[in-house]
């Protein structure tokens, strides 16, 4: 199981924007690499060299968190098959998912993942989508109690089941939770996000970019002024920076195919946020 170092962030130094996970303070860029879809190739070798040029752009620049999931077809080999070809000096945080009915079943699902990944274990193993939770929480207890995995999660999507979701969060010892939160999908600031502030729970972001809805619906705006105080060169940094600068979010999930938008997602790592008076007007202006 790998470990992450770091320093922490000031927006003056020009360091890296880093969120402490709750539970154990440990650091983590607040960027990371999502991989649903983007990562769901076949062994076509021009394919698999751009993927790995994204996850080199990714480490390289200085991301961290790896998410992905059996759900998504082929992307924990092609990612492991990258990393094994990179031989990348640092440590990536490692992330994935359990995703089947059954505690069984469930154990025999982590461990392929494991191999697909390759050496260095997880970090972070989630429950996905709430499948089976019940069943596998314990699973993942003692895979944290034995050292196996360092922190341990459930996961919603598309901005469903967050009742439920909540229930959890108030019931169970979690270390992570990720859920879906956007500049047009807010509804997690009423409830999920204050509830994870509360309880010490660090908050995995994903769809930030609505499946890239938003940048339709920004295709041919130019930016707003606004965007130069916080060093926004790009709609991907603007949309980046509204969620990481929620005080409860650790780390957003994007993901991409191409290695020109890894580049241009990372750099949200650097530059100034928004304050709360900026975050207000942000929503306001991208609404109308």
């Amino acid at each position: 199981m790998q470990t992450l170092l770091g320093v922490g962030y000031t927006a003056e130094d020009g360091s890296p924007l880093l969120r402490a996970i709750p539970k154990t303070g440990q650091l983590l860029p607040a960027i990371g690499m999502g991989t649903w879809i983007t990562f769901q190739v076949g062994d076509d070798p021009q394919a698999l060299a751009e993927r790995r040029e994204i996850l080199r752009t990714f480490l390289e620049r200085g991301g961290a968190m790896l998410d992905s999931s059996p759900m998504y077809g082929r992307a924990e080999a092609v990612l492991g098959q990258c990393l094994r070809e990179l031989h990348f000096p640092a440590n990536p945080f490692r992330a994935t998912k359990v995703w089947i009915l059954g505690r069984r079943f469930g154990i025999n699902q982590m461990a392929h993942s494991e191999q697909l990944w390759g050496e260095g274990g997880f970090e972070l193993m989630q429950v996905h989508n709430l499948l089976d939770w019940d069943a596998h929480l314990p699973t993942l207890r003692e895979w944290k109690a034995a050292g196996r995995i360092r922190y341990l999660g459930v996961t919603t999507s598309h901005g469903r089941r967050h009742e439920e979701l909540e229930q959890i969060m108030r019931t169970e010892e979690l270390d992570f939770v990720q859920f879906t939160y956007n500049i047009v999908d807010r509804e997690a600031e009423e409830r999920l996000l204050p509830l994870a502030a509360e309880r010490g729970i660090a908050v995995i972001i994903n769809r930030p970019f609505e499946h890239g809805a938003l940048f339709e619906h920004v295709r041919g705006r130019p930016l707003p002024g606004w965007t130069a105080e916080i060093g926004c060169r790009n709609w991907a940094q603007v949309f980046l920076k509204f969620i990481v600068s929620h005080p409860a979010v650790t780390c957003a999930i994007p993901a991409t195919s191409q290695a020109a938008h890894m580049a241009e997602n990372i750099a949200a790592l650097h530059g100034a946020l928004p304050d709360s008076a900026l975050r207000r007007r942000m929503a306001a202006d991208f609404a109308g």
